[in-house]
């Protein structure tokens, strides 16, 4: 009996092999970003089409929702008050956070102890450190009015003042530098010694080696930091939400509070996600 002759398979090109080998390592996030990112984005862009509140019959509206959008005073007040948050934010968190690991990369004494109460504020929850600052902002039993009045300060209102409300938030948003401080601590060590000593040699002085030599070196991280600033900055929620509620007058309205309220309070998740997209567009236009 004549015996089956073994077919030969060819090996995989090593290329292909890792290519194989790298989608296969991603695929958990690929999953994820496609589960929770890219069909909701999809399903919110079906949504803006409807008036739809999940609880009485959907009605397909085409492009009224839309027409809304643009029309609508509150949704360009919320844009407004995010940029606004994210042009005052971005640029002094990075200087804050950079300036703090500058510092504490100098050899100080007692440099792990000022490292873990620089970025502890960066791991507490956003609503307890809202209500705490809730509470030192308040003008009349607050720390802070308490102690600018003890030097014949008169303080302002703060959160419960128009003008003063969205640089409170501000404020309180530059207490957590510490995260962006953390990873500006580990570019720094990643600088070659070798460069310094060689400045310090050719008679550079630290102003000077700062700028010829650690800001160069650092613009990976910084280049990162801001993006990531960027991101968490028009995404700000808890903030508004806990502290004023979008008050006074709006003045502390932020797009996503404004899109929570559109699809959470008022039942309206159609206007919400034509929203959501508008705002989605005109960042991606802008920048």
């Amino acid at each position: 009996m004549a015996s089956i002759p073994s077919t030969r398979t060819r090996s995989l090109r090593p290329a292909t092999r890792e290519a194989i080998y790298g989608y296969a390592m991603a695929s958990p996030w690929l999953l994820g970003f496609a589960v929770f990112t890219v069909f909701p984005m999809v399903a919110a862009l079906v949504l803006s089409f409807f008036r739809i509140d999940f609880l009485t019959e959907t009605q397909f509206i085409g492009l009224s929702w839309w027409d809304s959008v643009f029309s609508d005073r509150i949704v360009r007040k919320a844009f407004y008050n995010t940029g606004v948050y994210v042009v005052a934010v971005v640029p002094l968190n990075t200087v804050l956070a950079l300036m703090i690991a500058v510092l504490l990369n100098q050899g100080i004494a007692g440099q792990s102890i000022w490292r873990t109460i620089y970025y502890l504020p960066s791991v507490v929850s956003g609503v307890a450190v809202s209500l705490l600052w809730q509470w030192l902002y308040h003008p009349e039993v607050g720390l802070i009015n308490s102690m600018l009045y003890r030097i014949g300060i008169q303080g302002p209102r703060w959160i419960y003042s128009e003008e003063w409300a969205m640089p409170a938030v501000v404020i309180m948003t530059l207490w957590g530098a510490g995260a962006a401080m953390l990873i500006y601590l580990a570019g720094l060590r990643d600088i070659p010694t070798s460069l310094y000593e060689a400045a310090e040699i050719d008679g550079a002085g630290p102003v000077r080696r700062f700028f010829r030599i650690t800001l160069p070196m650092l613009s990976p991280t910084i280049f990162f930091n801001v993006i990531m600033n960027i991101i968490a900055a028009w995404q700000v929620f808890t903030q508004a939400f806990v502290m004023t509620d979008g008050g006074p007058n709006n003045a502390t309205l932020t797009m996503v509070l404004h899109i929570y309220r559109t699809a959470f309070e008022n039942f309206y998740f159609g206007y919400a996600s034509a929203q959501a997209w508008h705002c989605l567009l005109s960042l991606w236009f802008s920048y």
